[in-house]
Parts: structure tokens; C-alpha cells; sequence
């Protein structure tokens, strides 16, 4: 597989996770009203979210982008 190639379906499927995971962090705490929409909540919600989703792909990359050759 080509090594660009690789490299974008890494971080697209890192979007997507991280994207489904606060995305149901953010309605349940919506649903049980621990902020409103719109709110400085939901802003560090989504990003402590992405701080956490960069700092697992960072660390794991080295296993799914390594080289084949």
C-alpha cells in the first residue's frame, strides 16, 4: 500500500473516532443537561476529545504507519 495513501487513511479514521466518540460524550451530557448547546462545555468536550485522540494516534503510529519494506 502506498505509504501516502496509508498515511491519510490513518488520520481520516482517527477523524472519524474522534468525531463518534464526542459526538456521544457531548449528547449524553446534553441529554442529562450538564451544559447547554452552544456552551464553553461542549467546546472542551470536542477538544479534550482531540487532545486525547492525537495523543493515542501519535503514540500508535509507529505500529500501523511502519514501513513493509
Amino acid at each position: 500500500m502506498d505509504r501516502t495513501f496509508r498515511g491519510i487513511a490513518y488520520v481520516s479514521v482517527w477523524v472519524l473516532l474522534w468525531g463518534t466518540a464526542a459526538s456521544i460524550a457531548d449528547f449524553v451530557l446534553l441529554e442529562r443537561e450538564a451544559y447547554a448547546a452552544g456552551s464553553a462545555g461542549q467546546a472542551v468536550t470536542f477538544t479534550s476529545y482531540g487532545v486525547a485522540c492525537v495523543v493515542l494516534a501519535v503514540k500508535l503510529s509507529g505500529r500501523f504507519l511502519s514501513s513493509d519494506d
